[in-house]
């Protein structure tokens, strides 16, 4: 551990340094890098293919398949995505400098408050190699550096898109040590990263339920929890028959492997002999496999017997949990009972049970009529994210730019001392 601890020192120490750089850069000099490590991401996609090529032959070599897989494949379409969202951030206001607000106090002091970068931002995440470039994107437009962690199975990926982002720092001069990847995946290096208060401002995990599980519980770096994604899509009565299907199916498989996907289908019983045959009709044609309760075993007669477990599993694959409630009370009970604070959603026709259920599920993002697949920051509005935030400190829901900043505050003064 003192090695690995001594290695990851030279990253803080370069990433201490990178941020006091960054924190002063000019907004059209961030978005100048930023559009170059775009063009650098499509200029040398064969490359970040090829190494992305040996991450996937290591996963199936080691038995990942179906939605894991998926997660970790790039192809020309995603890179162009990611390229995308590094446009996109550019293009975005920049939140740093900008004065929240400013008063007057009666001494004549004039006080306020300016949003500032992080400083070093440090980020363990899993299988998904476009979360470097979202990242690293967001973290340079905040005039922050990032020490990446990513999972072994991203390796060669994660390389090869940090090597073309370097290299667009280097191009605009600014310090290539702005955005530095660990190339250590030992478990040792993610526990010596968490501990890395001197250097590190903030923590973010990304990842399932035991990689956020373990940064909460061993870091003592201060930790924003991004969240794992048992997502709730509640079929009220009444409710409009066609409408529900369309979003149950794209909530549960679009893309299955991501957090905002649905896991639990909540029906309401007197939509359930009308709703549920058709809906996993068309679910199971996408391969979904339905875990019911006895109601639902009884009218869709493929579905498995679902177990407690069920109820309170995250799958990330084409597994669908299904139980039919008594009302809405039932299923806002139930959400309350197994929800990780992520995305629910709502199907209805009836305006009052759409306004309780805004009202009383503790989420960070609840639908009314929508499928859960746009709880994403490019989807709001924010450019790329850093992760679903499933806390309340001191962001929740997709973390944009304004939430990488904080806050100091500015005073103003022509000779005041304190009697």
């Amino acid at each position: 551990m003192a090695g690995k601890m001594n290695n990851l020192e030279e990253y803080g120490k370069k990433a201490k340094i990178a941020s006091r750089i960054l924190a002063g850069i000019p907004v059209d000099r961030k978005n100048e890098v930023l559009n170059q490590a775009a063009d650098h991401l499509i200029r040398y996609q064969g490359k970040i293919l090829e190494e992305n090529s040996k991450d996937i032959k290591a996963a199936r070599n080691a038995g990942v398949k179906g939605a894991l897989l998926d997660r970790l494949m790039l192809n020309e379409g995603r890179i162009a995505s990611m390229a995308e969202g590094l446009r996109q951030i550019a293009m975005l206001e920049d939140p740093v400098g900008e004065v929240l607000w400013m008063k007057q106090r009666p001494n004549g002091l004039l006080i306020g408050q300016q949003r500032v970068p992080l400083g070093v931002v440090g980020v363990i995440y899993e299988a998904r190699p476009n979360v470097t470039a979202d990242v690293a994107g967001l973290c340079l437009k905040t005039g922050n550096a990032a020490i990446l962690r990513g999972g072994r199975e991203a390796i060669f990926s994660n390389r090869a898109i940090v090597e073309c982002l370097q290299d667009a720092l280097k191009k605009t001069g600014l310090p290539e040590d702005s955005i530095q990847l660990v190339t250590d995946t030992s478990r040792e290096s993610a526990l010596a990263l968490m501990r890395m208060n001197q250097y590190l401002d903030v923590l973010i995990p990304r990842g399932g339920a035991g990689l956020i599980k373990s940064v909460v519980e061993n870091s003592t770096v201060p930790v924003i929890e991004t969240g794992t994604g048992n997502c709730h899509v509640f079929i009220d009565s009444p409710s409009d028959l066609r409408m529900g299907i369309d979003i149950i199916v794209n909530a549960k498989t679009h893309r299955p492997g991501v957090c905002n996907a649905a896991e639990t289908l909540l029906v309401h019983k007197d939509m359930a002999e009308i709703f549920l045959p058709e809906a996993c009709r068309a679910l199971s044609e996408r391969n979904v496999e339905i875990r019911g309760d006895e109601k639902v075993c009884t009218l869709v007669p493929y579905a498995k017997k679902a177990t407690e477990e069920d109820w309170a599993t995250e799958y990330l694959d084409l597994i669908l949990a299904v139980r039919v409630v008594e009302s809405i009370d039932e299923a806002i009970d139930h959400i309350q009972k197994y929800s990780t604070g992520h995305s629910e959603a709502i199907v209805t026709n009836d305006y009052s049970h759409a306004r309780r259920f805004l009202q009383e599920v503790d989420s960070a993002a609840v639908y009314v009529n929508a499928s859960t697949r746009f709880t994403d920051g490019f989807e709001f509005g924010f450019g790329a994210e850093v992760g679903i935030s499933t806390q309340k400190l001191h962001a929740r829901g997709p973390m944009g730019l304004k939430e990488l900043t904080t806050y100091k505050y500015i005073v103003f003064g022509n000779g005041q001392i304190r009697q």
